[in-house]
């Protein structure tokens, strides 16, 4: 996987655009590696008491299915990059074989680490397993479809 010093001067620059949101709903804070296969990111945003995703001032465990997903679209989008296009956009459509460890997420101090593998891609859908970390321990994982809608 190749390490990605910054998010600037490097094949990652920009990466935030390539999240279709934007604001307080980019999830992730750093790319900091990603290769042909996988992407690695990180993200404290858990604990911010802004984060659009908490209810009655908490984060719960499922949305770190966002936090997949959100790997998932920067990974398409460097991929696409790095090949002198631009990702389809997509609609994610299935989440499958979900496992949570914990209820919420927002208790927890320091970084989430955000992983995402491609499982299967085509011009027209994309399927990836993805798990995130906190201090080395899975606080969920499972697999994640998206279909291209400008297809």
């Amino acid at each position: 996987m190749t390490a990605v010093r910054s998010a600037s001067g490097d094949a990652a620059h920009g990466w935030q655009a390539l999240i279709p949101h934007q604001g307080t709903m980019c999830l992730l804070d750093e790319v900091v590696a990603w290769d042909a296969n996988a992407i690695h990111a990180r993200s404290c945003t858990h604990a911010r008491a802004d984060n659009p995703l908490r209810s009655d001032g908490r984060l719960r465990a499922v949305h770190l299915c966002e936090y997949g997903a959100q790997a998932m679209a920067v990974h398409g989008g460097l991929l696409a990059r790095a090949e002198g296009g631009v990702a389809a956009p997509g609609l994610l459509v299935s989440l499958r074989a979900v496992e949570l460890m914990v209820e919420r997420v927002d208790d927890l101090a320091g970084v989430l680490d955000v992983h995402a593998e491609k499982i299967v891609g085509s011009d027209a859908s994309w399927q990836y397993a993805f798990r995130i970390e906190h201090g080395g321990v899975v606080l969920a994982r499972g697999r994640a479809a998206v279909l291209a809608t400008g297809v």
